[in-house]
């Protein structure tokens, strides 16, 4: 049977057009991606991330096991603040990239990848002492995502909440949203501005349905994972499975600024991921930007001009905000430097690209 998020019965109003991902029945869009794509980067759109994993990890001794098991350090956090981090194996390879919320100093909301929530929770459970209890809450949990530079203005008119109080990756726990009890944080997949929305399962269609008519007014429209995916790529935000998975650590990836190697603490991956970065980070993501015809897809193979194969796209198409064909590639370091000429092999042909800086897009 095909997973489906508390969400779906509405799809079909708002003439979604499914897909499968990972097992799950997910709208790839509503109307167009372009347009959905470009509403969020003007306006805003709504997204059902409800098939998102979401974990409790509760106890005496919680706080030191997380201190264990991520790359980033999770002694910076306090009550209301989040923070993007890893889990790693003992080779440095991610076992995932997640989502912390600190909800006091005993109990943290983790918020994972939808296809490695089982396997997450399996690595954590693995490790975790008698003084640990982690909950696997994923199937009570919707997750709704506002973004877009009239996000705030659009939530604002259904909660009392000071949003401006909820700076980027903050969190009010029990926000009030038009008599909804949400978890409302302010970190977003888009590049945007935005916040995400944890409420319980049976709320989701009433929630959705009242972003909806309070966004009418201000261009918001319902969003799917395509235009999640385009929008994340012009920012250079990681997709599990293509910037990162167990060969590719988040050094390579250049989320250094998530894994902390200067801590005193150790963590799982720590010592591969120090050897990595004493040695000299044998790949890195870049961007590049086609000269010739063609669209760099993920898988496809890059060469040096010289016919080397120094690496393979990770994600790539033709940036809506851009209308550049650009693509990013897990490439050899010392190929990477910016404006050097590559060779795509686009469906047995080879096509012309340049190494481009990344992000391909910033806000404002």
């Amino acid at each position: 049977m095909p997973l489906r998020t508390p969400l779906y019965p509405l799809y079909e109003k708002y003439g979604a057009k499914i897909t499968d991902f990972g097992g799950w029945e997910l709208p790839v869009r509503f109307s167009s991606i372009k347009e959905e794509h470009e509403a969020v980067r003007t306006k805003a759109g709504l997204f059902d991330v409800s098939h998102m994993g979401e974990a409790i990890v509760e106890g005496q001794g919680a706080a030191a096991f997380l201190q264990k098991m991520l790359t980033n350090n999770p002694e910076a956090l306090e009550n209301g603040k989040a923070m993007y981090t890893f889990l790693c194996n003992e080779d440095g390879g991610t076992v995932d990239d997640l989502l912390v919320y600190q909800l006091n100093e005993e109990k943290y909301f983790l918020v994972l990848n939808a296809a490695n929530t089982s396997k997450d929770i399996n690595w954590l459970t693995t490790y975790a002492g008698p003084d640990v209890q982690i909950k696997d809450i994923s199937s009570e949990t919707a997750l709704l995502a506002l973004q877009g530079p009239k996000a705030a203005e659009i939530l604002q008119t259904l909660t009392k909440a000071d949003l401006d109080e909820i700076r980027p990756f903050r969190f009010l726990e029990k926000a009030d949203i038009a008599g909804y009890r949400v978890l409302a944080s302010r970190t977003g997949y888009t590049g945007e501005d935005g916040f995400e929305l944890y409420c319980r399962s049976e709320d989701a269609e009433g929630l959705w349905e009242t972003l909806m008519s309070a966004g009418s007014t201000h261009g918001l429209v319902p969003a799917g994972l395509g235009a999640r995916d385009t929008l994340r790529f012009e920012a250079k935000l990681p997709l599990y499975g293509q910037e990162l998975s167990d060969t590719i650590s988040p050094l390579e990836a250049g989320m250094g600024f998530a894994v902390k190697l200067k801590d005193s603490r150790e963590f799982i991956g720590k010592t591969a991921l120090q050897k990595q970065k004493d040695n000299g980070i044998p790949r890195k993501l870049a961007g590049i930007e086609m000269i010739d015809k063609g669209i760099p897809r993920t898988g496809y193979i890059v060469f040096s001009t010289d016919n080397k194969e120094v690496g393979f796209v990770t994600s790539g198409t033709q940036s809506p905000t851009l209308g550049k064909n650009v693509g990013l590639v897990l490439m050899e370091t010392e190929a990477a430097e910016i404006g050097s000429e590559v060779i795509v092999d686009v469906r047995g042909k080879n096509k012309k690209a340049k190494v481009v800086p990344v992000p391909f897009y910033k806000k404002g």
